[in-house]
């Protein structure tokens, strides 16, 4: 599992949205000026917290955006599964988006690796919270410096094919 731009963003707008009183809607310019994500990215993931009930929307005047339900009992889970899709490694593990595989009854790593990551990723996403995104924000954590962590696979093979490249070559004796 890897976080994308989407997550940090989905956890900064949840971050902001837990730490409002529980009866307070948000506007989206606000939400947006708060957090700093972007009107593009914002209406995406709002799009899909709402579809997820993971937040309420209310339209007309005096409407915006709230939490549907204390930020406790709202995992990341639930979180990365409504904005990114699955949590598995593969899709032959996906609870959600399975796959059928050939070589499910004989592949070793499958029941050894993959499904041992998928059960320990869902198992410690499921125990944090909004509240505790909620906490971050009140304390001054907006997870902006995330961003700058994210590992794109683009890069990562570049960079570790260059790192091949300008390795020191052995002597062959």
């Amino acid at each position: 599992m890897r976080l994308s731009k989407t997550d940090i963003y989905a956890f900064k707008i949840l971050g902001y949205l837990g730490a409002q009183a529980p009866d307070r809607l948000v506007g989206s310019e606000e939400l947006s000026k708060a957090t700093g994500v972007p009107h593009t990215y914002l209406a995406r993931i709002l799009a899909a917290l709402v579809g997820h009930n993971l937040v309420l929307s209310k339209k007309g005047q005096g409407g915006g955006y709230a939490l549907p339900r204390p930020a406790e009992e709202i995992n990341l889970r639930d979180v990365i599964r409504a904005v990114d899709g699955p949590i598995a490694p593969l899709a032959c593990v996906s609870l959600n988006w399975p796959k059928a595989c050939v070589e499910e009854r004989r592949c070793h790593a499958r029941s050894v690796v993959w499904l041992k990551v998928r059960d320990a990723a869902l198992q410690i996403l499921s125990q944090v919270s909004v509240a505790d995104l909620a906490a971050d924000f009140q304390q001054g954590v907006d997870y902006t410096e995330c961003l700058g962590h994210l590992l794109p696979s683009s890069e990562l093979l570049t960079r570790r094919s260059n790192k091949a490249d300008t390795a020191p070559q052995s002597k062959a004796r």
